[in-house]
């Protein structure tokens, strides 16, 4: 029976134990049971910071959780409404990450992955029979439910999931992370249920081999290969993978997702549910090799993310929390800072790049009090000229102004190219574009210089500040030195 929210407090139930982790409007804990003494993952929302549209998607991430009940799934026990909190229970999962473990183990053969993926898939046929699509499956949403040898998978963050009406297709918007989104939500055409088995298939691939089908440093050019579905099985890695193995991945990852196995289907498949016959038992260590270093890049990523905007107390929109012991809960929505977002950051991207464009134009200017009003006054910033040291506050910049950017009267004009936003939560953003720079030197002669820069924007007071800076130069420019070539050439 799917768990009914409460009408007592939650302290009247429940004992408040050590803090696992910290996201943007919630904290989670470890919580006991008063009444069994079992334990628990306590997300305790404060409802006061957030928005209608925050409401919204509590709601429907709890009402979602409400109504799965399965051994494979993070499961939702309570959900207890306070006049200024909102109190989430789940389980509390001690396992780690699935692909953290598999990398530890002594051995991993294809019948292992063939395991794995069954109770992967066995979490999305509940998901889908109760007309829940996932939206974000991807490793980082994939636990064990404890250390144990043989634990159960889990399927976490059902924070980006969506109701749907038996196989409604529509448009949902945009949602997911890069690497596992299907070709349909990347064409923004109407998608379901079969986005999920997508992702399924893109995670069957790493599992047998230990890298992603689809890879491209360049995300345009990634998602070209995945509309395309331009993938293969190269040697010598995939000699030894069984040809069922490669059929059922054939059939996850068909471009067309009304061609596109189910879920249901998927699991009758003879490679899941004949395995002792059909799938391998060679040790693969080549693929545990290979997974080391996927989970390693994943983590670099994150842990760069989160580094930046811990420094600032920024709100991310998920994380994992651990505990001293190795511990985790998974809290929505999501935990990689490649997820993206729906269509409603659209215009939120927009005010970052008409920002950004601002405080550009400052700089060309040499309007440092403008420069100021779009800075934090704690600024962070690495740079060409601060020979690779990181700087703190305005005095650098100050003195740019003062002595270079203000006694220019060069022409100068501007042009951001591939400009990439990247939301977290609704006050936290980062842009990363390239930036042409055109002036006339003293002889007449035009000149373009080009520098890729990042910036990293907080949301203050209802007031966007760039509060970090890192410039790559190819040429002679940064962020406040860049008229420092103007200047010679005059």
């Amino acid at each position: 029976m799917a768990a009914q929210p409460a009408c007592t407090r939650f302290s009247d139930n429940y004992e408040l134990k050590e803090e696992l982790g910290k996201g943007a409007f919630s904290i989670v804990k470890r919580c006991v049971q008063k009444s069994t003494g079992f334990e628990f993952a306590a997300k305790i929302i404060n409802t006061k910071k957030l928005t209608s549209r925050d409401f919204q998607k509590l709601e429907r991430e709890a009402r979602i959780c409400r109504k799965l009940q399965h051994p494979n799934i993070v499961r939702l026990h309570d959900s207890i409404q306070e006049e200024n909190f909102h109190y989430l229970v789940f389980d509390l999962v001690t396992g780690g990450e699935l692909f953290e473990d598999i990398v530890a183990r002594e051995f991993y053969s294809e019948a292992d992955a063939s395991h794995c993926i069954q109770q992967i898939l066995e979490s999305v046929n509940h998901c889908h029979q109760n007309g829940v699509v996932h939206r974000d499956l991807k490793p980082e949403n994939l636990l064990l439910a404890s250390k144990a040898k043989g634990a159960a998978v889990k399927l976490a963050d059902f924070g980006l999931a969506i109701e749907v009406q038996g196989d409604q297709q529509a448009w949902f918007g945009f949602a997911g992370t890069p690497g596992y989104l299907s070709p349909e939500v990347l064409k923004k055409e109407p998608y379901g249920k079969a986005v999920d088995i997508w992702a399924c298939g893109v995670i069957l691939y790493i599992l047998l081999v230990g890298y992603p089908p689809f890879w491209d440093e360049d995300q345009h050019r990634l998602y070209v290969q995945i509309k395309a579905g331009t993938y293969d099985y190269p040697s010598p890695e995939w000699d030894t993978v069984t040809p069922e193995a490669k059929s059922l991945i054939n059939q996850m990852l068909t471009v067309n997702p009304y061609k596109r196995i189910s879920a249901a289907d998927a699991l009758k498949h003879p490679w899941i549910c004949q395995r002792e016959r059909v799938a391998s038992v060679v040790h693969r260590q080549e693929t545990v090799d290979c997974l080391k270093k996927f989970n390693a890049r994943r983590k670099l990523k994150g842990a760069i993310l989160t580094t930046m905007l811990a420094t600032r107390n920024f709100s991310s929109k998920s994380m994992i929390a651990k505990k001293g012991d190795g511990s985790q809960v998974k809290e929505s929505t999501d935990s990689s800072s490649t997820t993206v977002e729906d269509d409603d950051c659209k215009a939120r991207r927009q005010e970052i790049i008409k920002i950004t464009e601002q405080l550009i134009e400052a700089i060309n200017n040499g309007d440092y009090e403008t420069y100021t009003k779009i800075c934090d006054p704690h600024l962070t910033s690495f740079e060409p000229e601060a020979l690779g040291n990181l700087i703190e506050g305005m005095d650098f910049h100050k003195f740019n102004f003062d002595n270079v950017l203000g006694k220019s009267n060069k022409a100068i004009n501007t042009t951001i190219l591939n400009p990439h936003v990247h939301i977290f939560g609704e006050d936290t953003a980062c842009i990363a574009y390239v930036r042409l720079t055109q002036y006339i030197d003293k002889q007449g002669h035009p000149h373009t210089v080009q520098t890729e820069e990042t910036r990293v924007w907080h949301k203050k007071d209802n007031k966007w500040q760039n509060v970090h800076f890192h410039g790559s130069r190819n040429g002679s420019f940064s962020n406040t030195a860049t008229q420092y070539d103007f200047v010679n050439h005059k």
